[in-house]
């Protein structure tokens, strides 16, 4: 199952649990939400241990080092060990500013909700 054997780094996100399933992994990095050793990476790209995998979740980078490569998927308790999680702490929920949002088709705004959002920025 595992070796030190270069692997590709969809199969490898998928295996260590990072995507639910590999072709989520895929469309990520054709989005370019992957990165490998800072580069941007194409789904078939081989990782190997010690290669720097960066990926971008709801917003946030996830900064992995790869110790194992692994081809097929394994439970969270060996994913663990596969990979060095250098992710740095999220910043608390306070400190990310709420963005307001209307729902879809919900027309124009009025003017309370106008003034509202304005008061919100700061105008």
């Amino acid at each position: 199952m595992s070796s030190d054997s270069p692997v590709r780094v969809d199969a490898w996100l998928w295996a260590v649990r990072q995507f639910k399933t590999r072709s989520a992994a895929t469309s990520a990095c054709r989005a370019g939400h992957v990165r490998v050793n800072g580069e941007r990476a194409k789904a078939a790209q081989p990782v190997r241990p010690g290669d720097e995998v960066r990926v971008r979740v709801d917003g946030f980078d996830r900064m992995l080092v790869v110790r194992q490569t692994l081809v097929k998927r394994v439970s969270a308790s060996v994913a663990v060990t596969a990979l060095e999680d250098r992710t740095p702490p999220r910043p608390p929920r306070e400190a990310v500013p709420v963005v307001p949002v209307r729902d879809r088709g919900a027309g124009r705004p009025t003017k309370r909700e106008r003034r509202d959002l304005e008061r919100l920025r700061g105008r």
